[in-house]
């Protein structure tokens, strides 16, 4: 290692010491650690533009292990980013763009939100499929438009969470050769060693993965730069190199440590590991002049290298231009779908029709107008009706396939779609919407990053009858709605099915969860009833008397539910309304005049029907209102039963419906006397 390289390494790991010690707070040993690995990386193999942060073919760069971001930031900022001292010196302080971990967003540079372990790892799997299919649909021969890879860095955290072991797994399967993960093997976590609960021979188990597998030391660039060079040559093969690092490296006293883990290091340490590093004990933030220079060829160098993609572009533009033209459409954030064209309509005359089966129909059109849509599902393919007829299966020797079989990885499949949307694809994903559990987190992290991921959450209530309590979703409706920047629609018939996904691809801004049934419903009669294209406001009336006393509210299949009541109501000159709350997040982005139209405040005679957690419903039918609903688990029976048992029956609506008013006018009868 000559001068520069041990300058340039320690200037990485002091400025993690200074912003830590200056927020005291933060996690300085990993960045201490790892800093000459991802020196060398950075350096050496890690191609980008600094001042193009959005360059379509650059090289991805994951740091999974969220909590080491101080690493990160002081790459960013050495190499050219647009990220200054002064916003590494407010590290961690209210609306930097140096947040604890790296926020999608929030600073130039950083291509996932990390910090919830395994995640990173997993959103580098979706990336890698998503360059492998563009290599595939747009490569010819002398025009190279893609050939990206995708670097990470995991920690031991990383390793032990579940999510990481499903992706490493499904990319080992998948053969996904344009992945290089670094994995900070140094033998501490928050509770002290790893001994205390971590012994496997990781090695040997991502080899039984279908993985490459180096060692390195972390203090030896040669061997780290070595072990680099191996992965990137190999092929067939998603590549892990473990280094063997010391966390806190040059403290005297904390270094291989807990300690150094997630606490900045004292006032006095820092002299004493500066001291060890022969950096001046007095300087904070401090950038040698020479180190800088060095870093900064990134600026230079990321110029050359898309400047000649850009000129390969070009040419490649007059050789293909259809080619050219759909990339065009992909490096669009909205791109145009015909909706007159897309949209199927279902009539009556097609009976009764599981609004998860009506998705599938949407989808057979919908993917063949958007060829960046991919698919999936967590091994419930038939179940959730989510494989377009023309659809081919993602798969080692088929990079053109645009729907991927997760198996039964559910979290993966949530975190590897998150590393889809953010390479510009419109990732789609299907399970049982019970096991929306399974990929809560990654749910949570799309909506955070504000990125447009679609869940096809079927099976959505206890109709879905025999499979019993453990498949029936009650909380789940309730837990989604209460995660912000996500969208949950949950249609009522078959043609609102058609809009909610209208409604998915049209957002922009956040994922959407389209919530259906197993179990066939009827298809409302449009020309009786409004017309479905009003549940893009999210509620709207369906039907109503001219001066309604009573509304009824739902979601879902329990829509006919309302309608049924309804009609009775009207037999018995009771004036009701039927309000469809499909999506309440949608509702709630409309103007108070419109919300108190659908809802007139004066109307206090509500009941919501809905199977599910009344958990949130309180919002809509008041202090006056009454929630039909379910308050425990469900049973195993046929839905009819199953129905029956919890209430979710015309007449129970009906009796609730008439209770409600009984009460209302006898106290009305109290106040006039």
């Amino acid at each position: 290692m000559n001068t520069l390289d041990k300058t340039s390494i320690n200037t990485i790991r002091t400025l993690a010491i200074d912003a830590v010690e200056k927020a005291n707070s933060g996690h300085p040993g990993m960045p201490m650690g790892m800093a000459p690995a991802a020196y060398v990386l950075w350096t050496k193999f890690l191609r980008h533009n600094p001042k193009n942060p959005d360059w379509l073919n650059r090289d991805r760069f994951v740091l999974s292990a969220g909590h080491g971001s101080m690493l990160l930031y002081a790459l960013l900022h050495l190499t050219g980013y647009d990220l200054s001292v002064d916003e590494i010196k407010r590290f961690r302080s209210l609306h930097s763009k140096t947040p604890g971990h790296p926020e999608y967003g929030d600073t130039p540079g950083v291509e996932t939100t990390t910090g919830p372990l395994g995640q990173g790892f997993a959103n580098g799997i979706g990336m890698a499929i998503a360059e492998k299919y563009l290599e595939t649909y747009f490569n010819r021969p002398g025009y190279k438009m893609f050939d990206y890879r995708i670097f990470a860095i995991v920690s031991d955290g990383d390793l032990m969470e579940g999510v990481s072991a499903e992706a490493a797994s499904l990319a080992g399967h998948l053969k996904l050769d344009n992945i290089v993960y670094l994995y900070d093997d140094n033998n501490i976590t928050i509770d002290g060693p790893t001994s205390l609960a971590f012994s496997e021979d990781v090695g040997a188990r991502f080899k039984s993965y279908g993985w490459f597998v180096r060692e390195a030391d972390g203090n030896d660039i040669a061997s780290i730069e070595e072990a680099l060079e191996l992965c990137i040559k190999q092929t067939r093969k998603p590549s892990l190199i473990r280094v063997k690092t010391n966390i806190g490296y040059g403290s005297p006293n904390k270094q291989d440590t807990a300690e150094v883990h997630g606490s900045a290091l004292g006032e006095e340490e820092v002299k004493l590991t500066k001291k060890a590093y022969g950096w001046d004990t007095e300087k904070h933030f401090h950038i040698p002049e020479d180190a800088l220079n060095h870093f900064r060829q990134a600026v230079e160098n990321g110029r050359i290298i898309e400047a000649e993609w850009n000129r390969k572009l070009k040419a490649y533009k007059d050789k293909h231009p259809k080619l050219t033209s759909t990339l065009e459409t992909f490096m669009m954030k909205d791109r145009p779908v015909d909706w007159n064209t897309v949209l199927p309509v279902f009539s009556m005359e097609d009976g009764n029709v599981a609004t998860r089966k009506a998705s599938g129909k949407v989808l057979d059109v919908l993917t063949q107008e958007h060829p960046f849509m991919i698919g999936g599902s967590a091994d419930l393919t038939p179940s959730n009706n989510t494989k377009p007829k023309t659809a081919q299966q993602f798969t080692s020797d088929n990079r053109l396939g645009r729907y991927i079989n997760y198996g039964v990885r559910e979290h993966a499949m949530g975190a590897i779609m998150n590393g889809l949307a953010l390479s510009r694809f419109r990732p789609y994903g299907g399970t049982f919407l019970v096991f929306s559990d399974y990929m809560r987190p990654s749910v949570r992290l799309a909506a955070l990053m504000g990125i447009p991921v679609i869940y096809v959450f079927t099976h959505d209530s206890i109709g879905l009858g025999e499979d019993g309590p453990t498949h029936q979703p009650v909380e789940h409706l309730a837990a989604l709605r209460a995660i912000p920047n996500l969208t949950v629609i949950r249609p009522g018939d078959a043609n609102e099915t058609a809009y909610a996904w209208k409604m998915a691809i049209e957002r922009k801004t956040g994922p959407t969860a389209i919530a259906l049934t197993r179990q066939g419903i009827p298809v409302i009669d449009r020309n009786r009833y409004a017309a479905a294209g009003n549940v893009e406001k999210g509620g709207y009336i369906l039907a109503s008397h001219e001066k309604p006393e009573v509304i009824l509210i739902a979601t879902g299949s329990e829509l006919q539910l309302a309608l049924g009541a309804y009609e009775e109501l009207e037999k018995e000159n009771i004036p009701a309304r039927v309000v469809n709350l499909a999506s309440w997040e949608k509702f709630e982005e409309q103007d108070d005049a419109y919300k108190n139209q659908i809802l007139p405040p004066e109307i206090t005679s509500r009941v919501s029907i809905e199977a599910a957690a009344s958990f949130g419903w309180a919002k809509y039918v008041g202090s006056n209102g009454v929630s039909i609903s379910i308050e425990r688990f469900g049973a195993s029976a046929p839905v009819e039963d199953v129905m029956k048992n919890f209430e979710f029956t015309v007449e129970n609506v009906l009796r609730y419906a008439k209770d409600i008013l009984k009460k209302k006018r006898t106290v009305s009868v109290k106040e006039r006397v």
